[in-house]
């Protein structure tokens, strides 16, 4: 996995302290993967926009990028990196 910038995170609930990427992308062999923040404001309204996807908890799953709207796409990541640096901040 790459990823972009870290923020600082203690979630209690995942039992987990430390620094973790804002935003992650793991090539796979049938999807391309990207981990997001879940839950973030607009977060739903953009993926129904999207275009063909998969998700997970936090993770967004694409086949093609021909697929999906770029634009969609791009708004999804600034919203994401956004809700997290205003959550987390930086390291």
């Amino acid at each position: 996995m790459t990823g972009n910038k870290t923020a600082p995170t203690d979630v209690s609930a995942a039992s987990c302290e430390g620094d973790f990427c804002v935003l992650g992308f793991a090539p796979r062999k049938g999807d391309i993967s990207l981990y997001l923040m879940a839950g973030f404001e607009g977060r739903e309204a953009l993926l129904a926009r999207l275009g063909r996807h998969k998700t997970g908890k936090a993770c967004l799953y694409l086949r093609k990028l021909a697929d999906i709207d770029l634009a969609v796409l791009d708004e999804l990541i600034k919203g994401s990196v956004a809700a997290t640096l205003d959550r987390y901040g930086s390291a």
